[in-house]
């Protein structure tokens, strides 16, 4: 897709935004994990270079997170940073696993209440993120210090709000950090900033091998926690693919996504980087100023990197001020305010699953809190349909009894299924139409098998029409009993292949 000048000044200044918002995070993602703050700088700048150019979705951002960054603790305190590099190659590789299984796809099988629960978490993990900036050897700043920092949060806000209003010819969230960090170094202001968290200032990373035994041993070490890792950073880069694909109208590509997440991984692991994902707030930050384009990610993962190169002793002199107003502000847009206002209009079952997804995904982990969605609403829905089977009766002009069934038999509706019928009060021939009923599970098979069973033991003959293919398997259970119409049997697709 060619640019015009002005899109890809657009992309540009936007990517370069993006790279200032990066600096922080990475550092302290970094300083979480127990790890050097380049390891985190040098994951945030090879994942957002790589998934730029390859991923699924243009105009998201990568780079190290949160959500890795908790998983891996335990690993490297315990065994070395050495490991946390095998096991994030690792991780990389079980994630083109499940780009060339082709298994993205699914994840837009996750419903909108999750997404919605999912979102809210993020947003107020974002600002919760910012907290530790107001804290200095472990005490949170007070005085003058807190009113001069919290006058600069308060300034950089005004100006990414207030500034779209005049003009939009630069992101308003650049303009905020520029002028911040103008006005402190002009007046001489004494507060926080990059350079108190830890030095930007490095080389180019280079190859090497993780310096593991490489055995089954260290598998067996590294193996689960880069499963989790996989898992988690699959699930946040799908769910924010999913994000900017309803904001934007357009529709990326989850497998592609899968892919592109994976190969940066691997070449994080193996170039000294602590792994990453999706970034959700950085990827608004860029979507939100209309670049969505892959050259702004491109420029944002080169621009991190000019900082480490060449530009750490400006970068190092930024208030964190700056960048914490524009992380608030992420955090807010990224809120789904209106979910709060419709808490009581919705199913109750759906405000439940807002309010445990968003809590889930604060005190504990998104993957954790996404399956506990999922499997709710599944519930939920097993439930809803399992009373949805009905059945109407009547006696053809042959004295044989016809049940017409209507609803989904699966799982969780085949008591209700069973106590549909009354074998020892049906006429020798019985006849079910399954025309307007769907057959969806093997315990769906078992129970018209069971009934099929209870029929025979009567000496009754029961004949089942427009039954799915999924059934055959039935009629080898049932002998001659049963009798099948399959010429008429429908054909049901459960999933779709070329989705992603």
């Amino acid at each position: 897709m060619s640019l015009s000048l002005a899109q890809a000044k657009n992309n540009v200044l936007s990517g370069l935004t993006v790279a200032f918002a990066l600096v922080p995070e990475a550092i302290a993602f970094a300083v979480i994990a127990h790890v050097n703050p380049l390891t985190g700088l040098y994951a945030a700048f090879m994942m957002c270079l790589i998934t730029a150019m390859l991923g699924g979705r243009p105009g998201m951002i990568s780079g190290a997170t949160g959500a890795i960054a908790v998983v891996i603790v335990a690993l490297v305190v315990q065994y070395g940073v050495q490991y946390l590099f095998a096991a994030v190659v690792l991780m990389g590789l079980l994630q083109l696993l499940f780009g060339a299984l082709r298994l993205g796809k699914f994840i837009r099988m996750v419903p909108h209440p999750v997404m919605l629960g999912f979102v809210n978490g993020l947003a107020i993990v974002i600002f919760l993120a910012q907290m530790p900036h107001f804290q200095q050897h472990g005490d949170w700043i007070t005085g003058r210090a807190l009113a001069v920092m919290l006058s600069l949060v308060a300034l950089a806000i005004a100006i990414i709000y207030l500034l779209p209003r005049v003009t939009r010819a630069v992101p308003s969230a650049l303009v905020a950090i520029l002028a911040v960090a103008l006005l402190t170094n002009l007046l001489d202001i004494d507060t926080r900033t990059v350079g108190d968290l830890a030095s930007i200032k490095g080389g180019l990373p280079s190859f090497h091998l993780p310096d593991v035994p490489w055995n089954l041993g260290t598998l067996r070490i590294v193996f689960p926690y880069a499963l989790i890792m996989a898992m988690v950073g699959l699930i946040e880069s799908l769910l924010t693919l999913n994000l900017i694909d309803e904001m934007t109208d357009t529709r990326g590509k989850p497998n592609r996504e899968c892919l592109a997440q994976g190969a940066a991984n691997i070449v994080t692991g193996l170039f000294g980087g602590m792994g990453g994902c999706a970034m959700i707030g950085q990827s608004m930050i860029n979507v939100g100023a209309g670049a969505t384009h892959r050259l702004s990610g491109v420029v944002a993962g080169l621009g991190l990197l000019g900082f480490i190169l060449f530009g750490s002793a400006l970068i190092e002199r930024i208030p964190l001020a700056a960048l914490i107003g524009v992380m608030f502000v992420v955090s807010a847009k990224t809120f789904v305010w209106g979910s709060v206002r419709v808490l009581g209009k919705v199913p109750r079952a759906d405000a439940l699953v807002i309010v445990a997804v968003t809590v889930v995904t604060i005190f504990t982990d998104l993957a954790l809190a996404v399956l506990l969605g999922v499997v709710i609403s599944a519930l939920v829905f097993a439930w809803q349909h399992a009373s949805q089977i009905e059945v109407s009766t009547r006696t053809d002009a042959q004295g044989r009894r016809i049940y017409e069934l209507e609803g989904t038999l699966f799982f969780a509706s085949t008591r209700n299924f069973q106590n549909l019928f009354h074998p020892r009060d049906d006429p020798q021939q019985v006849i079910v139409e399954f025309g307007r009923a769907r057959v969806m599970d093997h315990s769906a098979i078992e129970a018209i098998d069971t009934l099929a069973e209870r029929y025979q033991k009567l000496g009754k003959r029961l004949q089942l029409r427009h039954l799915s293919p999924d059934c055959a398997e039935l009629l080898l259970k049932a002998g001659g009993m049963i009798e099948s119409n399959a010429a008429e049997d429908p054909h049901y697709h459960l999933a779709d292949d070329r989705l992603g």
